[in-house]
């Protein structure tokens, strides 16, 4: 019995998935091979940046010239599980033509907005509707807010069109070229890594450190100065004309007292660990309030693996675990993107005797990030990949069911 679900449910997604990896990849070779260009090139025209048409008569032709001929690329490679199938006398062998079925719904909505059948682009051109953004980037399917981007953020990232696994799999669900990222904590070593990753990966960075001195970068064996703004915990209402021109932020910096427990130790493990950032991170978001800094606006945070295994350090993990339960609760009503960084021990100042280099975990934070993981962890210890995911879903569940939206 189980059998029989299994195979039929397989080669019907299989298919479907099929299709739209045919889809993705006919987008990307649009945008680096110049004669399909030209044809994918009209459907570039179309849209202003709130996704109104520059002309009816554009958006008709830009149909005839790039959806429908992608649509039958997608048509014609549809054919090809169903051929193996009827070849191999696959058991439920037939259902194998369900992405050439699923196929024709686009090319028949192609021809039908070419041919301008009057309202069929409200049933079948979704991504390109104007109006405000009501949902964010979404990780697994691509939204209007998703596919923005693709249009006015960075045309050489963002290529999917119904699933993001393309994206994910090329690391172009993210594009960091251009964008302003503010590192805090940059004096420390994961924060120097990071803003040369950053700044490899096409950023512009800003140093936020309590050091009032000029942060330089080591880049190819000269020294770059790093555009650096002091800034002292407790005064982060300060930065909000900072944080307007900033579209990353990157909630680093932390301490350590190891053993300690006194007051003292208490009082500034929890300020600086948990409530610094946490206000940082709500001034931010006063900064949000385009449709734009909806969607390429994002914050990152560096919770630590602190928050499901043990730091031999009790005060380290309380102010930890407390400021991801908090983000947890946050995100849920969140602005704008905000990701988890979940780190394993890595060596700096805080942690002299880390086994990772912070260089290595800042090259897989960006590689996570630009895959759209929402929470990337980096760890040694395969305990964490388990029991992250697991307390995430269920804490995220619990606080969506016993508190209410700010909205409501």
């Amino acid at each position: 019995m189980l059998r029989n679900l299994i195979i039929p449910s397989t080669l019907v997604i299989s298919t479907v998935v099929w299709v739209e990896i045919v889809r993705d990849c006919y987008h990307v070779l649009s945008h680096v091979w110049q004669p399909l260009y030209r044809l994918h090139g009209w459907h570039h025209k179309v849209f202003k940046p709130d996704l109104t048409r520059v002309s009816e008569e554009i958006y008709r032709k830009a149909h005839w010239y790039n959806d429908i001929p992608e649509a039958l690329v997608m048509l014609t490679l549809s054919l090809i599980p169903g051929v193996i199938c009827y070849y191999y006398n696959i058991s439920y062998g037939w259902l194998a033509w369900s992405g050439s079925i699923y196929t024709l719904t686009f090319l028949g909505g192609a021809i039908a907005r070419g041919a301008g059948v009057p309202y069929i682009d409200e049933l079948t051109d979704i991504t390109h509707r104007p109006g405000d953004f009501t949902t964010l980037p979404n990780p697994w399917f691509v939204n209007r807010s998703y596919h923005w981007r693709h249009h006015f953020d960075d045309q050489k990232a963002y290529y999917c069109g119904t699933l993001t696994l393309v994206d994910k799999i090329m690391g172009t669900s993210l594009s960091l070229k251009g964008k302003t990222v503010a590192v805090t904590g940059a004096s420390g070593t994961l924060g120097l890594a990071l803003l040369k990753e950053l700044r490899l990966n096409g950023a512009k960075v800003v140093a936020f450190t309590s050091q009032r001195k000029t942060i330089n970068l080591e880049i190819d064996e000269q020294f770059v100065p790093v555009k650096t703004l002091t800034w002292k915990v407790g005064r982060e209402s300060e930065l909000l004309e900072d944080l307007a021109k900033v579209d990353i932020l990157i909630i680093n910096h932390g301490m350590n007292v190891h053993d300690k427990r006194d007051q003292s130790s208490i009082i500034n493990s929890y300020e600086v660990n948990t409530f610094s950032g946490w206000r940082l991170m709500e001034t931010f978001f006063q900064t949000i309030k385009t449709n734009k800094d909806k969607v390429c606006k994002e914050v990152w945070i560096n919770t630590s693996e602190a928050e499901v295994n043990p730091a031999v350090s009790p005060l380290y993990e309380l102010s930890k675990r407390t400021w991801g339960d908090l983000i947890t609760l946050r995100r849920l009503d969140a602005p704008c993107v905000v990701r988890k960084l979940i780190l394993g021990p890595f060596k700096s100042n805080l942690n002299p005797i880390g086994v990772m280099s912070a260089d290595w975990v800042a090259k897989q934070i960006i590689k996570g990030a630009k895959s759209d993981i929402r929470n990337i962890i980096v760890t040694i210890n395969p305990i964490t990949f388990i029991a992250f995911p697991i307390k995430e879903f269920c804490q995220s569940l619990y606080f969506n069911l016993f508190t209410n939206s700010v909205e409501e």
